[in-house]
C-alpha cells in the first residue's frame, strides 16, 4: 500500500473542544501532497464565544465566521474530502477531540476514522528539545510556515509523516506506526449513536 493519508488541523474559538472555527486538510498520495483545502466554521451554538487568547493565537474573529457554514452543515463536505483516509494530526488527541465534541454539540453522528499522531511519530523519529509543530516540521525539512493557520499546520504535519516514513523505511501509514512504536487510533461513534 502506498503512503496515502489526509492531514488535518483544527483551530478553536475558545477552550471548548466543540468550538471548531477553522479546519485545514492536506491530501497525500504516494508520499506527495496532491491537494489542500481549508475553511472557516461557525462553531456550534453554546460554544461560539471567541476568547481573546484564541484570537491572539490564530487571528480568527467572530466577524470572520459570521457567514461561515455551521459545523453540522459542513461536516458532510469534511467527511467527503477525507474520503475514508487515515487522518494524521499533530497532537491528534486534540483534533480528534474537536471533531467528536463539535459533532456531539451539534447533535450529529461522529464519523469513524483511523488516525495517527505526528507528535508521537516525531518523538520516536527525531531528537529535539521540543516537539512543537514548527520544530518537528523543521526537522522534517519543512520550511517556515504560518503556524496556527489550519491548512499550513496540516501541511507541516503531512511533511513530518512523509519524512518519518522515509526515515523508518515504511511504505504506508500502518507500517510507519508499527516501526515508530505508535498506534493507529480509532475515532468511533459513541455506542448509543451506533445502536440508534
Amino acid at each position: 500500500m502506498p503512503l496515502d493519508f489526509t492531514a488535518i488541523d483544527f483551530e478553536t474559538a475558545n477552550g471548548s473542544p466543540a468550538s471548531a472555527c477553522a479546519v485545514g486538510l492536506v491530501k497525500v498520495r504516494d508520499g506527495e501532497v496532491v491537494d489542500r483545502i481549508g475553511w472557516l466554521i461557525r462553531p456550534p451554538a453554546g460554544h461560539d464565544h471567541f476568547s481573546e487568547w484564541n484570537i491572539r493565537i490564530h487571528g480568527i474573529t467572530p466577524a470572520m465566521v459570521e457567514g461561515a457554514v455551521e459545523w453540522r452543515l459542513q461536516l458532510p463536505e469534511l467527511v467527503s474530502w477525507i474520503d475514508g483516509d487515515t487522518l494524521v494530526a499533530h497532537n491528534a488527541g486534540f483534533d480528534m477531540g474537536v471533531l467528536a465534541a463539535a459533532c456531539e454539540a451539534s447533535g450529529v453522528a461522529t464519523p469513524e476514522f483511523g488516525y495517527l499522531c505526528s507528535l508521537q511519530v516525531a518523538r520516536r523519529t527525531y531528537r529535539l528539545d521540543s516537539y512543537r509543530l514548527p520544530l518537528a516540521a523543521a526537522a522534517a525539512g519543512h520550511g517556515a510556515f504560518a503556524h496556527h493557520d489550519a491548512t499550513a499546520d496540516a501541511e507541516a504535519c503531512a511533511a513530518i509523516i512523509v519524512d518519518a516514513a522515509e526515515r523508518h523505511a515504511a511504505i504506508d501509514v500502518a507500517e510507519l506506526a508499527a516501526r515508530a512504536g505508535c498506534r493507529i487510533g480509532r475515532l468511533v461513534r459513541p455506542a448509543a449513536a451506533r445502536s440508534a
